[in-house]
């Protein structure tokens, strides 16, 4: 991947590669302790590929089947590139030069002159934090060296003409995989905080190291499940997803939360939260700081949350419809039941979006209007450009997805967790690599990624129809494209007035794409584009004032458009958006604390959906 004899070299004239190395002191670990840590390391090991192996002959694996079409893409990839030979030695000649450039410097700061970098990481990159990156003319040569490399393979690939789009996306997306994979931070000799560890403690970072690899190895029973944060850090109801609240209602789909009153007087018209299945709602309730659901209570809205059921192989015929019927309508006949309102306003986010769009052309459809404004967290409605996520909705990939739910009549949630987590390897996947592996460090208790870590499974129907009619066929936006419990949807008819907020970095819902579903509806629509991403952009509270977002009145056709002609605003879009959604949440009335009406309370929130984790059979 990239010229390392240098740093080999400098090991073998220098010994160890540090900066100081009289202030190195390096312990002599235990022998008879060393001996029984490898023995334990040995015999679990041992135990855990005996395991797998005996799945793998009983055919509980998948094998190594190309079921991504990754090596048929790259296949393809290297026919054409070797169809240009010219501008493969180009590309060849242009590497060696930057290679030689970066000896110069590399020998210039060994004599003690200094060196314009030839290479630098992007703006942001933590990989390369450490002071020994720069400090270190062998470190910085390393990674000067990597970050040559990849530049040189990724523009290489990039730059290969003939290929159809799909092809050269997955072979874009996969080379990155592969660059982040071969990062010098990921390996003990060049990464020099490992290093400079592994040195002081005689080796016993990587024992510790080696240890928790097998525990998370055991947690996945063979396969390896990354362990981002200490799950004892966290209780649902204690310390995190503490805003005061009960369950009013369940079906075999949800529980219904509705949460209590923190003012005398509340708006009129209740509010409801649709959140995605794909993942568990406490996003929208972590801590009180950051709670979008306290907030929004505070602000007087009777609030009203969906919590959705980890699916498990009972659910598996539960199909789009049935998310529809059992989710927002019977919602709203329950709110109506609790309240005596038969009009809301109402938030779906990500998924949820996607699921309160197919609600709204619903009504629309029958002539009803029990949602009097609908606002979507970074929700796709038109998945013309679905991002990223294109690489995993192809024919191949989806047979073979829907052959591994039909088995199981689910799809399992670390495998979904998986594929958003590629998306952001260095921050999601090698971090932890480094601190849990190679360190040996136990991860820090960390409230999103306790979130992040708690997935949810999608039951096979439903999974199976949403990658087909939406992402890959793109039918919402199509009038009449689906036909949702015998009611054609045509979101053309939606007149509802709307509010969406986008991110400009988010990675799973793009704001262009987002912002092509918005032109889908026929009422007034809001627009807004906050700053951040898919989850730091959406929960972004007031008093944190970060990210600022850009608003712009007008709503022309092309996303380009409207951002030239949007402002930027300091602060969060949650005050923007509060002012909105008041104008239809109608007068003050008394304050409404739940099981109090028709609807009696069954549980405490936040329920005992939610509390349900897929890699542990404890609830909580």
């Amino acid at each position: 991947m990239y010229n390392l004899w240098p740093f080999f070299w400098f090991l073998g004239a220098n010994g160890v590669a540090k900066d100081d190395p009289q202030e190195q002191e390096v312990q002599v670990p235990d022998p008879v302790a060393m001996a029984q840590t490898f023995g334990e390391i040995a015999t679990r090991s041992s135990q855990i590929l005996t395991d797998f192996l005996r799945r793998q002959a009983s055919g509980g694996s998948l094998g190594m089947a190309d079921e991504l079409g990754v090596a048929k893409a790259f296949m393809d990839m290297s026919a054409k590139l070797m169809m240009d030979p010219v501008k493969l030695a180009q590309a060849h000649v242009g590497l060696w030069q930057d290679y030689m450039n970066l000896w110069s410097s590399s020998v210039m700061r060994m004599m003690g002159h200094s060196a314009e970098p030839v290479a630098e990481p992007v703006k942001g990159d933590k990989r390369f934090k450490h002071e020994a990156w720069e400090d270190s003319f062998v470190f910085d040569y390393v990674k000067q060296s990597y970050l040559i490399a990849a530049r040189h393979l990724h523009n290489a690939v990039a730059g290969v003409e003939g290929m159809d789009e799909a092809t050269a996306k997955k072979v874009n997306f996969f080379t990155r995989q592969y660059i982040d994979a071969m990062s010098p931070t990921n390996f003990v000799l060049t990464n020099p905080e490992v290093f400079n560890e592994t040195v002081k403690s005689g080796g016993q970072n990587l024992l510790k190291g080696f240890s928790n690899l097998l525990e998370d190895m055991e947690r996945g029973n063979g396969q390896l499940r990354i362990k981002m944060t200490d799950p004892s850090a966290f209780k649902l109801g204690e310390n995190i997803a503490t805003t005061p609240g009960k369950v009013v209602y369940q079906n075999d789909l949800m529980q219904l939360l509705q949460y209590t009153p923190s003012t005398e007087t509340v708006y009129k018209r209740p509010l409801l939260i649709i959140p995605p299945w794909i993942n568990k709602f406490y996003i929208l309730d972590l801590r009180d700081k950051n709670s979008f659901i306290k907030w929004a209570v505070d602000q007087g809205h009777t609030v009203f949350v969906i919590s959705w059921v980890n699916p498990d192989a009972e659910h598996a015929k539960m199909n789009f419809d049935d998310y529809l019927r059992l989710g927002p309508l019977d919602a709203l006949a329950q709110i109506e039941k609790a309240t005596g309102e038969s009009k809301v306003n109402a938030v779906g986010y990500c998924l949820g979006g996607t699921l309160l769009a197919c609600a709204l052309g619903h009504f629309a459809a029958k002539g009803k209007e029990p949602i009097v404004s609908g606002t979507f967290f970074t929700s796709m409605i038109d998945f013309s450009e679905p991002g990223e996520l294109e690489v995993f909705i192809d024919d191949q990939t989806i047979d073979s997805l829907e052959k591994r739910m039909e088995s199981r009549g689910y799809l399992e949630g670390h495998e979904m967790a998986g594929t958003f987590n590629m998306m952001r390897a260095n921050d999601l996947i090698w971090s932890f690599v480094v601190n849990n592996y190679l360190l040996g460090k136990d991860p820090f208790p960390f409230d999103l990624l306790h979130w992040n870590s708690d997935s949810t499974r999608m039951p096979a129907a439903m999974h199976s129809y949403y990658l087909r009619n939406f992402y890959q066929k793109n039918l919402l936006k199509e009038p009449g494209g689906v036909k949702l419990l015998d009611t054609p949807i045509d979101l053309r008819e939606v007149r509802t007035p709307s509010y969406f907020l986008s991110t400009v970095e988010d990675h799973i819902a793009p704001w262009k794409s987002t912002y092509q579903g918005a032109t889908l509806f026929s009422g007034p629509v809001k627009f807004v584009l906050g700053g951040s991403g898919h989850i730091a952009g959406v929960i972004n509270p007031p008093a944190a004032n970060k990210y600022g977002y850009w608003l712009n009145p007008q709503l022309p056709a092309e996303p380009k458009a409207w951002f030239d002609g949007a402002k930027q605003r300091e602060g969060s879009w949650w005050t923007d958006w509060s002012k909105w959604v008041s104008e239809y949440a109608g007068e003050k009335v008394p304050a409404r604390p739940p099981g109090k009406g028709k609807l009696k309370a069954i549980e405490d929130a936040p329920g005992s959906y939610v509390k349900l984790r897929v890699d542990s059979k404890k609830t909580g």
